[in-house]
């Protein structure tokens, strides 16, 4: 048995515009200033109440609060109108070619409230997808290896049989810390070069060459 962990904001969908419209508006909310679209977007992959403190270090807990509350608001209402992020192209292609292999089983491990999780997976048809889903709710922010931990103890997979598909510096330090491969993704948050820095034993430029290197992982090759 082998096990594929993805990463979902930055790795299966492109949810960009909705993370920094949300984090502006609770910006907003708190009565702050507004950030830099690249600035928000280098704490994707952190559970919420922790990419807040990253991008606040020296305000108060109730100020966070504050932040927290109106990034959900105004995500709720967003999902409410109707707007949804998109598959990257490829994605799915690369979700059933290793939903028929023998062996492979599929998992998730994100940042996102399993609520938030399970709604952004129904839209796209990907309920029954994932044998294991690990969220924000019950284990630390990443890059703490909770999650992938959590993830091989349910499918029983040893941590040299598994790979850890992510964008962001925090989804590879996680799989380093928990004994697992990770593969970067080049169309995500981070960058190429911090990912690799972050210990990525790959880099996939798009999803075409991450199957082709998953396919060959799960024929026997090395990570």
């Amino acid at each position: 048995m082998r096990l594929v962990v993805f990463d979902v904001d930055g790795t299966l969908i492109d949810s960009q515009d909705e993370i920094v419209q949300s984090m502006n508006a609770g910006l907003r909310a708190a009565g702050l200033p507004q950030m830099e679209r690249a600035t928000i977007l280098s704490i994707v992959g952190l559970s919420l109440p922790v990419a807040v403190a990253h991008l606040l270090p020296a305000a108060a807990p109730e100020l966070r609060d504050r932040v927290v509350e109106g990034y959900r608001r105004h995500f709720i209402a967003s999902r409410e109108a109707g707007h949804l992020p998109q598959l990257y192209p490829g994605a799915l292609d690369c979700l059933d070619t290793l939903a028929g292999l023998r062996g492979v089983t599929l998992g998730i491990a994100t940042g996102k409230p399993m609520r938030g999780l399970v709604a952004i997976l129904a839209a796209h048809g990907l309920t029954d997808r994932f044998a294991t889903r690990q969220t924000a709710d019950g284990h630390p922010s990443k890059p703490h290896p909770a999650m992938l931990q959590s993830a091989l103890a349910e499918t029983g997979v040893p941590p040299g049989r598994a790979v850890m598909v992510g964008d962001s510096t925090f989804d590879m330090a996680m799989a380093q810390s928990a004994g697992v491969a990770g593969y970067g993704v080049g169309w995500g948050f981070h960058s190429a070069s911090d990912l690799r820095a972050a210990g990525a034993v790959l880099i996939a430029p798009d999803y075409a060459n991450l199957t082709l290197a998953l396919l060959d992982w799960a024929e026997g090759g090395q990570p």
